[in-house]
């Protein structure tokens, strides 16, 4: 079978002809994509049942959607497909030289293909195996809005990567995640829907900063620790992610026919980004989310878990799942069940997130010979030595692999750590958001700084 010719079938968007966009095409194209999202999440599903979407709250933060909504497929096949097709090329299942310009395209077709499956995949489990629970006679009209709505997502992906600032997967789940940040935080209307601000005193609130001043001035210490807790917990995240941020080593580099002037090149120690988490994150959901779908169509337990209320509560998505210890502890319901969980909660999301940091530097032309074929095409080279990529490459080795390795674990760590201490929006959906729009303002500032200085922009486009 000649999968070029299949790969050709497949819609696409267009690459702007341009090597570099302007400052103002990628904030337009970025907001116009944003702003399709968060229209589209508001877009219900027609002929949905009313109860099926209650117990997707939590996955919904990790796959960047809205259940219910004709996107609540979300990042989801994107991933799934990104992730199968990592583990095929690592095992070497699939032999690619992902090196090449030829080999880098088969990939992206492949790519493609498991999407477009995945889309069709599951948006057929969801409502045949009553994930989605469809009124009597619209199983096929859901599954067709499903379909649309996933592949809204994958082009506005597209869209985002090549016209906007970066990943759409990234956008889409900051986007998702910044919004229930907010109403977590200062959310006045209680699940009966009685404004609380209306009734302060007898009406409970649910954002945390108004349950924080209603626990002061009624005296509920319980509430106000778990509010407090909540609060403190995600400034302190904050805070840490924003500091392993600037962890980075510079290699000084010289231009070879300018004497005395150099600049540094810096590899971030979390040198992978936010990726690893993502893929991390989104398949533990994953698991979770087709543990509780196979479970409510066979109508008993798999070694997936048992689920209550969408909360796993035994079985594999259990003990690869968290649970807020700090909340427990504050309200006395810690068990040393919880303890162990978390122990192997850090575990596996340590190994993932080193296995899926490695496969997506090799695949992503973010390997040392990508690399130092960049240096040197801007006329850079390492201080003191002669201009050979071979050198660059050797030299770039002794860092990109270790701080592959080394800040996969660690962000899986950060990520594991946050989850089991609570945060307003779960601990990984924090990270996720504050890392996301970290980069999203680094490569803002970037643009920019390139948009105004004609000598940057020369220096950048060579980069």
């Amino acid at each position: 079978m000649d999968f070029k010719n299949i790969f050709g079938l497949i819609p696409e968007v267009k690459s702007p002809s341009e090597k570099k966009l302007s400052f103002n095409v990628k904030l337009k194209w970025t907001l116009i994509v944003l702003g399709a999202f968060f229209i589209l999440a508001n877009i219900t599903l027609f002929g949905l049942s009313a109860a099926a979407i209650e117990r997707f709250e939590y996955l919904a933060i990790i796959l960047g959607t809205d259940f219910g909504s004709i996107i609540s497929l979300g990042i989801g096949p994107i991933v799934m497909g990104s992730i199968i097709l990592q583990l095929l090329t690592g095992a070497g299942i699939i032999r690619l030289d992902l090196n090449t310009h030829e080999g880098k395209k088969f990939f992206q077709g492949l790519q493609k293909i498991l999407v477009m499956f995945f889309i069709v995949f599951e948006a057929l489990v969801y409502v045949l195996m009553n994930g989605l629970q469809p009124m009597p006679g619209f199983g096929a009209i859901v599954i067709a809005q499903l379909i649309l709505g996933g592949l809204a997502i994958y082009y506005m992906n597209e869209v985002s990567e090549k016209w906007g600032f970066g990943s759409g997967v990234s956008l889409f789940i900051a986007a998702g995640v910044s919004w229930r940040l907010i109403t977590q935080a200062f959310q006045f209307i209680d699940v009966q829907g009685k404004n609380c601000l209306m009734n302060f005193s007898t009406t409970a609130c649910s954002g945390k900063v108004l349950v924080l001043i209603q626990s002061i001035i009624q005296k509920y210490p319980t509430e106000f620790l778990s509010a407090a807790a909540a609060l403190v917990v995600t400034t302190l995240i904050f805070l840490a992610i924003v500091w392993a941020q600037s962890l980075k080593v510079e290699i000084p580099l010289s231009y070879g026919r300018i004497r005395g002037y150099g600049v540094k090149w810096p590899l971030s120690f979390f040198y992978s980004s936010v990726i690893p988490v993502i893929f991390a994150a989104a398949l533990v959901a994953n698991v979770q989310l087709f543990g509780g779908i196979l479970e409510n169509w066979l109508g008993h337990p798999t070694f997936l878990g048992h689920f209550i209320d969408g909360q796993a509560v035994s079985g594999l998505a259990f003990w690869l799942h968290s649970t807020n210890i700090l909340e427990l502890i504050i309200r006395g319901g810690f068990l040393p069940v919880y303890l162990l969980q978390g122990v192997i909660h850090i575990v596996v999301f340590m190994a993932l997130c080193t296995i899926f940091s490695i496969f997506w530097v090799k695949t992503s032309g973010m390997d040392s010979k990508a690399q130092a074929e960049k240096i040197s095409s801007s006329g850079l080279q390492v201080a003191g030595f002669r201009q050979d990529n071979r050198i660059l490459e050797s030299i770039l080795d002794r860092y990109i692999m270790p701080l592959t390795v080394m800040g996969g674990a660690a962000i899986g760590l950060l990520a594991a750590l946050t989850d089991l201490m609570g945060a307003l929006v779960g601990g990984t959906a924090i990270l996720l958001v504050i890392m996301i729009m970290y980069q999203f303002y680094q490569s803002i500032a970037q643009q920019h700084m390139t948009d105004m200085n004609p000598a940057m922009r020369k220096f950048m486009a060579a980069n």
